[in-house]
């Protein structure tokens, strides 16, 4: 019989295992933040990274919820806009009497392409 490793599939000088000893950790910071649930979520963030570009509120992972860095005062959920139509848009940048005027000259054009167009 051949020798071999005494643990199957291990390497010759292999360490322990995990990465705790590979590597540089970077230094990080965690920063917790608090939806209207009360869920809590920690992200980390590089301890180098100014402090104006960290994020005031995230949206959280468990509950889909916004979530700020007060856990006092969590973030309200923001008042959710219809979907708007087209149409709901175009009567946005139209008075009625603009809308009635356009629809006259568009009507009157197809008229005339038609050859119904009153004299």
């Amino acid at each position: 019989m051949a020798g071999g490793s005494a643990i199957r599939g291990s390497r010759v000088g292999a360490g322990p295992m995990g990465e705790q000893d590979h590597g540089v950790h970077a230094e990080r910071i965690a920063v917790a933040y608090w939806d209207a649930l009360g869920n809590e979520t920690i992200r980390y963030y590089a301890a180098s990274l100014p402090a104006e570009e960290i994020p005031d509120t995230i949206d959280s992972p468990t509950s889909g919820l916004p979530a700020g860095r007060d856990k006092n005062s969590p973030p309200e959920l923001a008042k959710n806009e219809p979907y708007k139509t087209h149409l709901a848009y175009v009567k946005e940048r139209r008075t009625p009497e603009e809308a009635q005027q356009i629809l006259d000259d568009a009507l009157h054009q197809l008229r005339v392409r038609r050859g119904t167009a009153k004299g």
